[in-house]
């Protein structure tokens, strides 16, 4: 398998500590194992965007050293192979509209006896799944598989073995929203096919999306990728490092990308920006094999 690896950002603002940490580790997962490294720019979510902050992260990437190999892509230009891929599913009875308001789901949930708390994942309980009743549709959703199908197992890189039942977890989610833009999930699948990637190396905070976007990917008879998730960077109030909780912007260059290899557990060496992201990539590589030594043997004595 030829090595295909992305960073795909979302231009809500800048580059901080926290996603420069994500791009180089995906950098140098990419150089390490002699492949190509991509930058995607996850626009579909207008009323998010800042203007002009795309070519800004673009700018700090390059600033960093981090140069994609291939012309950069925007999803906001790809909505056409998201409606064909939508077009698929409904063919192939994998999808599905929905009418339930948000309110709806938690009454069915509450009649259930379920307790539901603030910014927690809501089940969806299948009410629209036999039909609209007359109803217009507020959005589209994946038909899951049996619950026999819908146990994911993967394999992450720093993770481990990884495994989630997400007929329980999340039930079958959304993929577009009739007044608002395609879903993340349809949208990462898809363009990670049409891009060819072959491994994902991003943040921790996204170890909850992989399941589903296997799901789909099988759904849509795509191939999985693989997964490696690293640890995330928080503030002094324990918060993940973020944009919305008010990361500062990156001040590319030397500094911040010797300061992002000892976040990643590498011994910055060099004078040069050239020769610190060398000696990272081969640290790197080292760190890979030691951790492909290690899970051979563990596999061994099972």
């Amino acid at each position: 398998m030829s090595y295909i690896g992305r960073f795909a950002p979302s231009p809500t603002g800048p580059l901080h500590a926290g996603s420069l940490l994500a791009a180089l580790a995906s950098w140098l997962d990419a150089r390490a194992h002699g492949g190509q490294w991509l930058v995607r720019i996850e626009d579909v979510d207008k009323p998010r965007c800042k203007p002009g902050a795309d070519r800004e992260i673009l700018r700090q990437l390059a600033e960093c050293g981090l140069i994609p190999d291939a012309p950069v892509l925007w999803q906001s230009q790809r909505g056409l192979a998201y409606q064909s891929a939508l077009d698929s599913l409904l063919v192939n009875n994998r999808a599905y509209a929905c009418a339930c308001s948000k309110s709806e789901i938690d009454q069915v949930l509450r009649s259930r006896g379920l307790m539901l708390r603030r910014g927690e994942e809501r089940v969806y309980p299948g009410t629209c799944s036999v039909g609209l009743g007359g109803r217009q549709p507020r959005a589209w959703r994946l038909r899951l598989p049996e619950p026999a199908e819908a146990l994911v197992h993967w394999e992450d890189g720093r993770l481990g073995a990884q495994t989630e039942q997400v007929d329980q977890t999340v039930g079958d989610f959304v993929l577009k929203r009739a007044d608002g833009p395609w879903a993340y999930q349809l949208a990462v699948v898809v363009d990670d096919a049409a891009q060819g990637v072959s491994h994902v190396v991003r943040g921790e905070d996204m170890a909850a999306s992989t399941a589903r976007q296997i799901l789909l990917q099988r759904a849509l008879e795509l191939p999985t990728p693989i997964y490696h998730h690293i640890a995330l960077l928080h503030d002094a109030q324990g918060r993940k490092l973020s944009k919305q909780n008010g990361a500062e912007s990156l001040m590319p260059g030397y500094a911040a990308v010797r300061d992002a290899i000892r976040m990643l557990g590498l011994t910055p060496a060099g004078t040069t920006l050239g020769e610190l992201l060398e000696h990272a990539k081969r640290q790197w590589l080292a760190r890979q094999h030691q951790a492909t030594s290690s899970l051979s043997a563990r596999r061994e004595q099972r």
